[in-house]
């Protein structure tokens, strides 16, 4: 059996059965009335949106739709609208345009031409959005990443990377895909084309360099199964300088998956 096989060759029927019972447990033993989630039209978040639905059913899961005028493709909106249909969750379209522009205007050293860091304020509005909507409506909010963006470092610190639960964060987006097709949503939203759409054009494996059925095969093999780079690289059937950065990769972005240190004054603040 390939490395590919192993990884996506799992039980997602047990796999189901396991995150709708966590979804569960954790809105009952926090209290909390529903679930918010930000629902983009891409296989992520419309697959933690499907998990919810089942899980603690669909009058208790809340959809914000968030796009961005500038860069969210008309069938990203789209698909995002129907499947909340389709799903019967509660669901709003919140443009992120008047936030965005009085950013624009109150942001120190402000520069439009700086896409990565104007994309980082998008997902860092759509968070203040969604956590907004959560106290206002007593739910927690659910996040998308899996965990290839996870490893990866693939995600804005405190923007989409910011949630109380990440209900996917422990599957590779390969076995997402596969997770979605088993819950029955769409090929075209199974097997879209990742991206963040931050900034018009965005596509998510051509800024990292690489696909995600590559990444996962080695990230899967060091991390899971123990290999050495190497190792990972001929199993893969992969050059080696790629595996290698791909695994770099993951630990140039350790800090963004640790919560940020305490510098420990122990004996002098403090006993």
């Amino acid at each position: 059996m390939s490395l590919l096989e192993r990884l996506v060759q799992v039980d997602y029927a047990a796999i189901e059965r396991v995150i709708a019972d966590r979804l569960k447990k954790f809105l009952e033993t926090a209290g909390a009335n529903c679930y918010v989630l930000g629902l983009s039209g891409g296989v992520d978040s419309s697959t933690v949106a499907a998990l919810a639905a089942r899980a603690v059913g669909p009058e208790r899961v809340v959809a914000l739709i968030m796009p961005d005028s500038t860069s969210t493709p008309k069938e990203d909106l789209e698909d995002a609208e129907k499947l909340a249909k389709a799903l019967g969750v509660k669901s709003a379209i919140s443009p992120i345009d008047d936030l965005l522009s009085a950013a624009a205007r109150s942001l120190p050293f402000f520069d439009p031409n700086d896409r990565a860091a104007l994309g980082n304020v998008k997902a860092r509005l759509r968070m203040v959005m969604l956590y907004y909507a959560a106290n206002r409506l007593g739910g927690l909010v659910l996040g998308s990443g899996d965990r290839s963006e996870i490893l990866l470092g693939y995600f804005t610190k405190y923007g989409d990377g910011a949630a109380d639960l990440l209900p996917i964060g422990d599957l590779y987006k390969t076995q997402v895909r596969r997770l979605a097709r088993h819950l029955g949503l769409p090929e075209s939203i199974a097997f879209k084309p990742s991206s963040p759409r931050l900034w018009p054009g965005q596509m998510a494996e051509s800024e990292l360099g690489f696909t995600y059925e590559v990444a996962d095969q080695v990230l899967y093999a060091v991390f899971d199964l123990g290999y050495s780079v190497e190792e990972a690289a001929r199993a893969a059937n992969v050059p080696l300088p790629l595996a290698q950065r791909i695994v770099e990769r993951a630990k140039l972005t350790e800090h963004k998956r640790r919560p940020p240190p305490v510098i420990e004054l122990r004996g002098l603040a403090h006993p």
